[in-house]
């Protein structure tokens, strides 16, 4: 347990061994889980959002835990995350879920530079920036609940360019530039088409 502790870089890691989970702050609770998941030397270490409820300077330290460890360790991480700053961060490819299926899969830096789907680049408009005057755009309507058992998009409810087809069907997976995504308005050239 002292190892693992060492290995998370828990503060005065000897001292807090008999200490409960009570005694212990977020950000240690977290170092805590982390150590524990780390302990059977895993190849996959799946991550459901590690950061929420921590300030961001703990976050920072977690996110960077994580990190080290992924490159230290030879770890592959599955990031679950609504953060996509953190994301672009940490990630080396990302997967958009909608409605409880992948819309957009591709290296983050695609994805964030020229996103496909609109969901994606609605999720992009609505990032609050710092580097840029320019007002917050929130995604029109409201999120399903769960998964989408209608036969067209998840999205398309919310979509501004939707279509009858959206509605009616599943769109195809479509790929562009080695990124993916789910849009019946995406053509060849990575660009969705306007009607």
């Amino acid at each position: 347990a002292l190892r693992l502790l060492e290995l998370v870089r828990f503060p005065h890691s000897i001292r807090r061994l008999d200490n409960y989970p009570h005694e212990l702050s977020g950000g240690m609770r977290q170092r805590v889980l982390i150590a524990m998941a780390v302990s059977c030397r895993p190849r996959l270490l799946i991550a459901d959002e590690p950061t929420t409820a921590l300030d961001a300077s703990v976050q920072a330290e977690v996110i960077g835990l994580l990190d080290d460890l992924r490159h230290e360790g030879g770890l592959a991480m599955l990031f679950i995350t609504h953060n996509l700053s953190l994301v672009s961060s940490i990630a080396d490819r990302v997967s958009i879920m909608y409605g409880g299926e992948v819309v957009e899969d591709g290296a983050v830096e695609d994805v964030f530079e020229r996103p496909l789907h609109p969901y994606t680049q609605a999720l992009l408009r609505s990032i609050p920036r710092v580097d840029a005057d320019i007002p917050l755009q929130p995604i029109a309507g409201h999120a399903i609940s769960g998964v989408s058992t209608d036969p067209g998009c998840p999205f398309s409810p919310r979509c501004g360019s939707a279509m009858q087809t959206c509605v009616e069907a599943r769109p195809p997976w479509r790929v562009v530039h080695g990124s993916g995504a789910r849009c019946w308005r995406i053509v060849e050239d990575g660009a969705c088409r306007a009607d």
